[in-house]
């Protein structure tokens, strides 16, 4: 079932590395390790997720788009949402339509509401997804091209019936390991000639499918874990990425990118960084 709202409003989003121009974040204000659903969080399930510092780091990340621009939308944290940080999965926009996600792990489910209220409250017009899980983690776009990841977060059937949905793009399913829960884990865009990857997560066909496409600069397996594939680009070749993936940035630098560094430490203690604690909404 697709619910439809139908007021029209201003989405556009036609690529991962536009201008970013409006994206939605929510603060880690009950960020918790409560339920392992990833790798990263067995490492740190112990120590768990100290939260005034995840704050003060989100906060950075927050200013340092502020700074370049960007109008940021915060939803209102939830304590029953301990994973509410990680906006890119509750939903996507693809040209000029936002689509909101049907979670597919438990302990998620319900933050694609909190979203969805925001929406009406402001008169914007979406469409609900609600038949098969899709994750806005598993959704990358470039122009007409959408990769979407087959995982566990993501089913073949939510794919298809996305195709049907959007007749003019191209959806291009990407099987994926899919210990490393999205595709934006493993694989990111970063212009129309560069991506980011994490090879050994894909099988051979898949990564004959990208390299065909773009560039890949390949990232290791210890800056995978440090979520280094999972940088956020905003545009004129501007991309934040964490200090400790020093070769990552490197690679970046130099073909041309300018990298803007920020501490994000805590926050992949729970398996995702700035692409998964952003959903942008504009770019241009």
């Amino acid at each position: 079932m697709v619910k439809t709202i139908s007021k029209q409003s201003q989405i556009h989003c036609q690529s991962e590395y536009g201008t970013l121009k409006k994206v939605v974040l929510c603060e880690p204000q009950y960020m918790e390790i409560k339920e392992v659903i990833n790798d990263v969080q067995k490492k740190y399930i112990n120590d768990n997720i100290d939260r005034e510092l995840a704050i003060a780091q989100h906060r950075a990340f927050e200013q340092t788009l502020r700074n370049a621009g960007v109008e940021v939308i915060k939803l209102r944290p939830s304590k029953d949402h301990p994973e509410q940080v990680f906006t890119r999965d509750i939903g996507f926009s693809l040209g000029s339509r936002l689509f909101i996600s049907e979670m597919a792990n438990p302990i998620r489910r319900g933050e694609e509401k909190v979203l969805a209220q925001w929406m009406n409250k402001h008169d914007m017009s979406y469409k609900k997804l609600s038949a098969h899980p899709i994750e806005g983690g598993d959704v990358i776009i470039d122009g007409k091209r959408v990769f979407i990841g087959v995982s566990h977060r993501t089913c073949k059937k939510a794919i298809e019936a996305l195709q049907r949905e959007l007749p003019d793009f191209k959806i291009l399913p990407i099987p994926f390991n899919p210990k490393y829960l999205h595709l934006d884990c493993v694989f990111n865009i970063l212009s129309s000639k560069d991506a980011l990857i994490y090879p050994d997560a894909f099988d051979q066909k898949s990564l004959d499918i990208l390299s065909s496409m773009y560039h890949l600069i390949e990232v290791s397996e210890s800056e995978q874990f440090s979520m280094g594939t999972n940088v956020l680009s905003i545009g004129q070749k501007r991309v934040l990425s964490l200090p400790i993936n020093r070769d990552v940035n490197h690679q970046m630098r130099q073909h041309g990118y300018q990298v803007l560094e920020v501490d994000f430490s805590e926050i992949i203690k729970s398996g995702g960084s700035f692409r998964c604690c952003s959903m942008p909404i504009v770019r241009q």
